[in-house]
């Protein structure tokens, strides 16, 4: 799947109090960051999938490419990784708007853990007219978009790359 992706980032503390609509456990490793190559492996119940994502540089806006892989060409892949995978528990959220509020917490137990939030816009126009709902208000608060450094990516050189 090729696409525009359009995003919002906030670094928020632990999961919102809204019921989730999916948990799912992820792997994603980074083969390349310019452009930004990745793996990831998304594993819900006893289903997984797979997918090598290629991003263009950009900040809030960026084009993507998904293309879906199996496992062998995940596990074959991994091997230009490092293969040290980032972990994520994620959970996705739908909003009364319609949007769906995504929120990871990454590499839990290890001392750089840390919770996220983002949410996907079909246009930037929506994407920065975009408002919390009153019960996100708290929630997020630290926004990150575009900001330098809050990218996956970026968390994978500060922890990872050195072991590569």
């Amino acid at each position: 799947m090729n696409h525009l992706e359009i995003e919002r980032k906030w670094i928020v503390e632990g999961w919102p109090s809204l019921e989730p609509c999916l948990e799912c456990e992820m792997w994603q490793g980074y083969i390349s960051h310019k452009p930004t190559v990745r793996i990831r492996k998304m594993q819900t119940g006893s289903n997984s999938n797979y997918i090598l994502c290629l991003k263009s540089k950009g900040t809030i806006a960026r084009q993507e490419v998904e293309i879906e892989i199996d496992a062998n060409h995940f596990e074959a892949l991994k091997i230009f990784t490092g293969e040290d995978l980032i972990y994520k528990l994620h959970r996705r959220y739908r909003l009364t708007d319609g949007n769906i509020l995504e929120v990871s917490e990454v590499d839990p137990g290890r001392k750089t853990t840390f919770f996220y939030a983002e949410i996907e816009f079909d246009s930037m126009a929506k994407a920065e007219a975009w408002q919390p709902e009153i019960s996100l208000s708290d929630y997020l608060t630290q926004e990150v978009s575009g900001l330098p450094g809050y990218s996956m990516g970026a968390y994978w050189k500060r922890t990872r790359e050195k072991t590569q």
